[in-house]
């Protein structure tokens, strides 16, 4: 094939923004499904978190074949805690569809990946999606592209951006909203006219810079790139330059390239192709291949450091393994967590002094929660402690990340909102009144956001929207209060019984209902109080031969909150941990004895 018949397209947009659905839409016409075949809805969002959370977290190939054009689509992730993601991929594409809703218009996160393929100068094509949506405004959603890329200081090229409509839901794309919808046809052919194909080179010398990392049970680790100069073909010999500067000479055994969702196995790669090999051991994104005689080395990607850090550490607490838990050593977790290190850059892992405790640091609370539940789904238990925010050093000064926020909030909720943010140490940028809501911009510091989400929902009774991106590092701003309640710690071991916990229902929110296994040191609810409150969950009601109607209490229980693994993460303090089961998630103190707690303390 010749290069300049190749299109690599980065699909990127906010979080819910209909980019995966538009993919299925161009897979579908595009014939990569054979006639009659059950296609699942966002078939690019294989990993079954993707699917429940309803967000792209890993990037993803495919490519579909569009008349004489093969056009490579790298399906990369919204949400800023999977930024290492996107600017790897963009890295490796000549254009991006950058998909806004329709009704939304450009969101934070949007703006998060607009900067990255601006700064990176990649050609974009503004897909307006949900067009079919109620009460939708696809021309000032426009307006507002047209705003954020000025913003961005965009150049005039990148200004005068090609646009298009579409319904990804219907499967349809129109060049003006007058037009009749019929195929995505109209996206296919803006996507060859305006994405440069891959800059071609007289060398031979092939060169490719790996931008990502894949795994294979049968082939292992497999380097991802796109091959910028040259061409490469099997059991060809290259130089690896590594980071240090020093250079291997390492044979490709195998090149894998996508076919429509399936990778496949092809004999030689010509220059633009995106591609994955086999053969190349102990490398690291960023590293260079180059020809064996005349070894290069390209420069090395930058990707936002991790801000959070949580301890890993193994479930010591009584009912370890009860819950059908398979690997529960501090060595099945450290395998694991090299495993994870390996394909994610933007995850890094560190042994501690303490027996059995691991410091694992990443982009957000969401990212290394991502990675709690894989762990759990592949029968992993362990527990993990409050998330902490990593701070550097710089010229002498302690600075500390700070994220920039966006809120979107009814009117009647701002001002506790307003007040909470002001508490976190937040600093307002922006302020807008429109219809009825209100939209806040604050540039507030990582350790504030922690809780931040859970507690915006509370005062706004579930209707604040809340967004995030990573600003960069600023001096410490001072104290922020913790959570001003304590926690209601069981002092028994046993079976919580529904007398118990009814008559301690006004001791503060409860999390466990009747017939849960509890264990002394274990948190069982929220105190309404500051300090912590020991209590009996397990004590039933005295018996008596004395039985009168209307003498004797009717249970009612107040139906139990039940937190997410985000919201046991946010919860905790620095003295307590999540428990981690296949079943359950656990709060509990890191010490359980309470004589041992208070000498600690």
């Amino acid at each position: 094939m010749d290069t300049s018949l190749i299109r690599n397209v980065a699909i990127i947009a906010h979080v819910d923004h209909g980019k995966t659905t538009l993919v299925d839409g161009l897979l579908r016409q595009a014939g990569v499904f054979r006639v009659g075949q059950d296609i699942e809805e966002r078939v690019m969002d294989s990993f079954d978190q993707e699917r429940e959370r309803g967000i792209t977290i890993f990037s993803k190939n495919c490519s579909v074949q569009y008349k004489e054009y093969l056009i490579n689509v790298v399906d990369t992730p919204g949400h800023a805690d999977f930024g290492g993601q996107v600017e790897r991929v963009l890295g490796s594409v000549e254009g991006a569809l950058l998909i806004v809703d329709a009704f939304e218009g450009p969101m934070a996160q949007t703006r998060f990946v607009t900067m990255k393929a601006l700064q990176l100068g990649l050609q974009i094509i503004v897909v307006v999606n949900k067009i079919d949506r109620p009460g939708c405004d696809p021309h000032g959603a426009l307006d507002k592209v047209f705003d954020l890329f000025v913003d961005l200081k965009a150049d005039p090229k990148q200004l005068d951006f090609r646009y298009i409509f579409a319904s990804g839901r219907e499967g349809y794309a129109i060049d003006q909203l007058e037009d009749e919808g019929r195929t995505l046809g109209p996206l296919f052919e803006a996507i060859v006219k305006h994405i440069p194909s891959p800059p071609e080179s007289d060398s031979p010398d092939p060169l490719l810079l790996i931008t990502s990392l894949d795994y294979s049970e049968y082939l292992g680790r497999l380097a991802v790139g796109k091959l910028r100069r040259g061409k490469l073909k099997v059991n060809q010999m290259v130089s690896h330059t590594r980071e240090d500067g020093t250079v291997q000479k390492v044979r490709v055994q195998k090149i894998l390239y996508p076919k429509g969702l399936a990778m496949g196995e092809i004999p030689e790669a010509i220059t633009g192709q995106i591609i994955s090999l086999s053969g190349i051991q102990n490398f690291t994104i960023g590293d260079t291949l180059s020809s064996a005689e005349k070894p290069e080395a390209l420069p090395r990607i930058h990707v936002d450091p991790p801000t959070i850090a949580m301890r890993f550490m193994v479930n010591d607490g009584p009912l370890c393994g009860r819950d059908g838990g398979k690997f529960l050593t501090s060595n099945h977790i450290w395998e694991r967590l090299e495993r994870e290190a390996l394909s994610d850059v933007a995850l890094r892992i560190a042994r501690t002094d303490e027996a059995g405790t691991f410091l694992v640091q990443g982009r957000g609370v969401l990212h290394i929660s991502v990675l709690i539940e894989r762990m759990r789904r592949d029968l992993f238990e362990f527990s993990v402690g409050r998330p902490q925010v990593i701070t550097q050093e710089i010229d002498g000064q302690m600075m500390e990340p700070v994220e920039s926020i966006s809120v979107n909030v009814p009117d009647e909720y701002s001002g506790a909102v307003i007040e909470e943010i002001s508490r976190r140490k937040g600093e307002m940028a922006h302020m807008q009144q429109e219809g009825g809501q209100v939209e806040l911009r604050y540039d507030i510091p990582a350790r504030g956001l922690i809780g931040l989400r859970t507690r915006l929902l509370s005062l706004s009774r579930g209707y604040a929207v809340f967004q995030q991106i990573f600003k960069g590092y600023e001096p410490i701003r001072g104290e922020i209060a913790e959570r001003p309640t304590g926690s209601l710690i069981s002092k028994e071991s046993g079976l919580s019984v529904a007398y118990a916990l009814w008559k301690l229902e006004d001791r503060g929110v409860l999390f466990i209902g009747p017939g849960e296994d509890v264990y002394p040191g274990m948190l069982v609810g929220e105190h309404s109080r500051p300090d912590d409150l020991t209590i009996n969950v397990v004590r039933g009601k005295q018996l008596t031969n004395m039985r009168a109607s209307g003498s004797d209490d009717n249970v009612t229980l107040t139906p139990h909150k039940k937190l997410s693994l985000e919201e046991c993460l946010e919860f905790i303090r620095g003295d307590e941990c999540v428990e981690i089961t296949l079943k359950k998630y656990r709060l509990r103190k890191v010490i359980l004895d309470p004589n041992a707690r208070k000498r600690s303390a």
